[in-house]
């Protein structure tokens, strides 16, 4: 048996109050489950569940974030929160669940946040566009295997909003980073390089604080981002070649 210390708000605006909650745990719960768990011991007492996002539980769409025990995710590096387990906890452990805190995440209710500041950032360049018509050859747009793994690498970001909770500027450089680092490393998107470089770092710039410089960011991705995906921004802004 824990206690969960977990954050209740109703609604946007409103102001909102930790609550505690006592509930059986088993070891190999993940946050999510034991979400559930407690939601079906509410609903069976007739009280109201707690709000929290999730859709895949697989690791891959991102909308699971939440803060344990103040971190991103949980306690475990580089894990979302369905795959991190509750683990070892003494009886009466007293555990802090509340959502990411971001000014730029504002709290929809109780652990669900609106993130729609990265999809604004998205919206602003992270596209790619070509001529239709006939289908060119399959070796117009040549990209080496390597080329490709890296554009794979960034490409995993699942915008889950970690980075920007972890980080005490509330930055979205990472985020953006690897959107901007993926993108231009590829031929057909690579194309607008220069364009999305200004649009999205100017939406980044205007929504989000300045990077850090601590990496703590990197510590807490659940797609394991590398760091240096934050020198894309600057990168691709100073130096991305003006289209042909």
């Amino acid at each position: 048996m824990i206690k969960l210390k977990v954050w209740r708000q109703d609604r946007p605006g409103v102001r909102g109050q930790f609550k505690m909650y006592e509930v059986e745990a088993n070891p190999n719960m993940s946050w999510l489950e034991l979400l559930d768990h407690l939601n079906a011991q509410r609903l069976r007492e007739g009280k109201e569940p707690i709000a929290f996002d999730s859709d895949c539980r697989e690791g891959i769409c991102g909308s699971c974030g939440l803060l344990v025990n103040g971190r991103p995710h949980g306690d475990a590096k580089n894990l979302p929160a369905c795959h991190q387990r509750v683990g070892e906890r003494k009886e009466g452990e007293v555990v802090t669940l509340e959502p990411l805190r971001a000014k730029q995440f504002p709290v929809i209710k109780d652990l669900v946040v609106d993130r729609s500041a990265l999809d604004e950032v998205l919206m602003a360049g992270a596209y790619s566009h070509t001529n239709a018509g006939t289908a060119p050859d399959a070796d117009e747009a040549y990209n080496t295997h390597e080329v490709a793994e890296m554009a794979l690498d960034m490409a995993a970001c699942i915008g889950c909003g970690a980075c920007v909770a972890a980080c005490p500027n509330g930055a979205a450089n990472l985020f953006t980073g690897a959107k901007l680092a993926h993108l231009a490393a590829l031929e057909v998107p690579g194309r607008a390089r220069r364009k999305r470089a200004k649009d999205m770092t100017a939406v980044m710039e205007a929504n989000f604080g300045p990077c850090s410089l601590y990496g703590e960011c990197a510590a807490v991705c659940p797609a394991g981002i590398p760091l240096r995906a934050v020198a894309a921004v600057m990168r691709e802004r100073a130096y991305a070649p003006a289209p042909k």
